[in-house]
């Protein structure tokens, strides 16, 4: 059957999609989400179906397409495409094996992945197989499988250089946005770090969100490799690239589910490692009470799993289990949090302390894994490039390369509608909770708001007089204030 194309001018960003009226679909007995071959001339795709009831969405004798499989097949509106119907991927034989609990083998891991990346699988497929991914966990030989499959079905940064370094942190701890002062330090010190990074899923920014204050971070791949090629170092989001690109698709479907499986972290980290061709990576693995792992035993473990993973993808790794039960840095929210960086790189004395000493530590440990530090002096080395100014100065490369917004700290705009809180009573602060101090500052409107979040003025451990300022929310309408305030008094935030 000959049915004419009807442009729907609606993009699902990723899934193949095609419309037909109701009348066409019993003609030829297609259901909704069958699969039906359109092919246009030389061209040819299997996409989802969906099923119009009226004439008014699409008319009997058309087919609406939206815009991915327009691109794929080349057409336009009122040109005719041959309708067949089409199997269903293999790919979803394997999935249900896997909700079984079964083993999967190689061939159907790839399989899975092909199907991931070119958009063969709906996101009800997708968030199956993410599920069952989530209750029966792919063992090490399958994680393996699935980091290489992910790695190799998309595009690779070649730098030519050894080594090349790398960073990666778990996630889970309101701020630590360690990765803007480690890479120019890092790159200050002649090694290539080509840092890719991710926006937000559940936390009030991520690194890209961050880093985009003070400088582009959608970069293509070509610019990328010549920053890098120039500069030593760049910081860029994973998401404007086609680096591993199944894992972005993961990651959309784990975000609304709240799932976060154990083999899927570890293939998500090593993939994206090994598509920029790292050869040494250093992990942070935040631990404690309110971080994304609580327990030091899983902490642990995850340490084990990424070091065996390593070994198979023959990368030298170190990987560290930090403190995470409080937040890292003062600010936390895109703007609040490029403003802490800067203060770092400046040597300002508005700099958050606990900011500062971590990102030297793991900088420093990062200059031994790479040659340019005896073991134990790579701390001295790392305080130097900071001291003298050589790791800003690498920054305000890198910022200038990617298209500089803002480097002045002072200049960084913060939500000008704003509420203190103020100690109830004197004495220490013994918590702070990560996860109550992010979800004030997401419903303050960060990351989507960038001057939006929380200021920390206290950490734990410091004294408090009764009536100081230890938080202060930053939004710029009261709208949001009213329900951040009433997030964070519903919220146990802190204890003194």
């Amino acid at each position: 059957m000959k049915l004419k194309v009807k442009d729907m001018d609606i993009a699902t960003g990723g899934v193949l999609v095609a419309i037909i009226n109701r009348k066409d679909a019993d003609l030829m007995d297609f259901h909704t989400l069958d699969r039906i071959k359109l092919k246009s001339g030389k061209y040819t795709e299997t996409v989802v179906l969906d099923i119009a009831e009226s004439d008014k969405a699409v008319p009997k004798g058309q087919i609406g397409l939206f815009e991915e499989v327009l691109s794929s097949l080349k057409a336009k509106s009122g040109k005719e495409l041959e309708i067949l119907p089409a199997r269903k991927p293999l790919s979803l034989e394997y999935i249900k094996k896997k909700l079984d609990g079964k083993k999967l083998n190689k061939k159907e891991i790839n399989q899975i992945v092909w199907d991931i990346v070119h958009n063969k699988l709906d996101l009800v497929e997708l968030a199956y197989f993410v599920s069952a991914c989530y209750s029966n966990e792919l063992d090490m030989e399958e994680t393996t499988i699935l980091t290489k499959a992910m790695a190799s079905h998309g595009d690779i940064l070649n730098t030519r250089k050894y080594p090349v370094m790398d960073k990666h942190c778990v996630g889970g701890v309101a701020g630590n946005r360690t990765t803007m002062i480690i890479v120019p330090i890092i790159a200050a010190a002649g090694l290539t770090i080509p840092k890719t990074s991710s926006r937000s899923i559940t936390s009030p920014a991520g690194t890209a969100d961050t880093m985009e204050i003070l400088a582009s971070v959608s970069i293509g791949l070509k610019k990328m490799g010549a920053i890098v090629k120039k500069i030593g170092g760049c910081i860029v989001w994973g998401g404007a690239l086609n680096l591993a690109p199944a894992d972005d698709k993961i990651i959309r479907v784990e975000k609304p589910l709240a799932i976060d499986a154990r083999s899927n972290l570890l293939a998500s980290v090593m993939a994206k490692k090994a598509s920029v061709s790292a050869t040494h990576l250093l992990v942070d693995i935040p631990a404690g009470k309110g971080s994304k792992i609580p327990e030091n035993r899983k902490a642990l473990r995850l340490k084990r799993d990424f070091e065996h993973l390593a070994r198979k993808l023959s990368m030298k790794i170190k990987v560290i289990i930090t403190d995470g039960k409080q937040p890292i840095g003062n600010g936390i929210g895109p703007a609040l949090e490029a403003r802490d960086v800067l203060y770092v790189l400046l040597n300002d004395m508005r700099e958050p302390l606990d900011l500062r000493k971590k990102a030297l530590k793991m900088a420093g440990l990062m200059l031994e894994m790479g040659g340019k530090a005896r073991k134990g002096e790579g701390l001295k080395k790392a305080r130097y490039i900071l001291e003298s100014g050589q790791a800003y100065y690498k920054m305000i490369e890198i910022i200038k390369s990617q298209g500089k917004k803002v480097v002045d700290p002072d200049k960084i705009k913060i939500g000008d509608v704003f509420y203190d809180y103020k100690a109830r009573k004197s004495g220490m602060i013994k918590y702070i909770s990560n996860e109550a101090v992010s979800k004030v500052a997401r419903v303050a409107g960060a990351p989507k708001d960038i001057g939006a979040g929380v200021f920390i003025h206290k950490h734990v451990g410091d004294r408090v007089k009764k009536g100081e300022v230890i938080f202060t929310i930053y939004t710029h309408n009261e709208i949001n204030l009213k329900f951040a305030k009433d997030v964070f008094f519903k919220s146990d935030v802190i204890v003194i």
